[in-house]
């Protein structure tokens, strides 16, 4: 099982959902680490290789952006609340600038 690593401030992010959404973000982390895929996910091929995008649909949209491809650890990038359609461009930048940090 990989271990776990917060860049940045995504796990006191991730501490700020709901607790019901941080349950459920918790479930879908926990299948990553055993190598399996989330429930709801999509590729962030625009913030780098290896990045998705967990979706939790638990009171409101939150999401959990993280790259597994690495050997040693799975690496979460950025968490949030999502309120609009798209993903705001401030979100994917600061998730890609994470990923440039451990080496993407």
């Amino acid at each position: 099982m990989k271990k776990l690593r917060f860049v940045g401030t995504s796990l006191d992010d991730l501490r700020d959902f709901p607790y019901e959404a941080r349950r459920a973000a918790g479930f879908e982390l926990d299948a990553i680490q055993r190598g399996l895929m989330p429930s709801d996910f999509k590729p962030m091929l625009q913030i780098g290789a290896g990045v998705y995008e967990v979706r939790i649909h638990v009171l409101g949209e939150w999401r959990v952006i993280y790259v597994a491809k690495f050997a040693d650890a799975v690496y979460v990038l950025h968490s949030f609340q999502k309120k609009t359609q798209r993903t705001r461009r401030e979100d994917i930048e600061l998730a890609a600038r994470r990923y440039k940090q451990i080496g993407g």
